[in-house]
């Protein structure tokens, strides 16, 4: 990637103006499944205007996989201390598809995998913002591949037809500094959203999430909030949803 490039998806996360986020979940009988969050920045593309165009840059679309990504980079990554090793493992079972072409103002990226359990995947938003961050640099040096602080944490659970997805506080001052900076962004995050998109191998019987809505089978729950609140308050996507027997 060029630097045009790189820039692009190092301030995918900071400068999200008018960008729509989606948390889809496929869950299987057997409690397997796959997760993927999308993030649609075409309309940051769009406000761009034509100076994007004008930047000759190639069209991209390609796919990371992280597990060889960090096989590759094993040398660097064991010089790093053993805690920044866990984030980036957590990287590992994660595949990200990239896609950005200036002339059509398209710019998406959407980080996926498989899992046996929904566990296993636990913080994706997290992992989310340190794939985009990490994955866009093609030779990154040491110092450039420790992952982001997060100051929040997000868990899903799937046993006994009972699905949980909660969020807390991890880091306190940390979260109080990313509020802070919100601040003189609120105007251009005010249009962003973020929409969890559940699909379950069974009928909702209940959820806590009162405002959700489903498809026409009942088997699946769409829930959009404003991505601002969500930054301000990361529970204001807990919920609980419980399928029928």
């Amino acid at each position: 990637m060029k630097k045009i490039q790189y820039a692009l998806v190092a301030a995918l996360i900071v400068i999200a103006a008018s960008c729509n986020f989606t948390e889809e979940i496929h869950i299987n009988e057997d409690g397997s499944g796959k997760l993927s969050i999308n993030f649609d920045g075409s309309e940051m593309m769009e406000m761009a205007g034509e100076e994007m165009a004008k930047t000759n840059e190639k069209p991209i679309d390609s796919i990371i996989s992280f597990k060889d990504f960090l096989e590759e980079k094993k040398d660097s990554i064991a010089q790093l201390p053993i805690e920044e090793q866990e984030k980036l493992k957590k990287l590992e079972p994660f595949h990200m598809r990239m896609v950005m072409n200036p002339k059509k103002k398209e710019m998406m990226f959407d980080l996926f995998s498989d899992f046996k359990n929904v566990s296993e995947v636990n913080d994706a938003f997290g992992a989310f913002q340190d794939a985009s961050s990490i994955g866009g640099k093609s030779n990154p040096q040491q110092g450039q591949m420790k992952p982001a602080e997060q100051p929040t944490e997000v868990n899903y659970t799937f046993n006994k037809n009972k699905f949980t997805r909660t969020a807390k506080i991890v880091d306190q001052e940390l979260f109080e500094q990313q509020l802070d900076s919100l601040q003189g962004a609120e105007m251009f995050l005010s249009g962003s959203t973020y929409t969890l998109k559940y699909h379950f191998p069974k009928k909702i019987k209940s959820t806590t999430a009162e405002e959700a809505t489903f498809s026409q089978d009942g088997k699946t729950l769409i829930y959009e909030v404003n991505f601002l609140e969500l930054m301000k308050n990361p529970s204001v996507l807990d919920l609980e949803v419980e399928l029928e027997k």
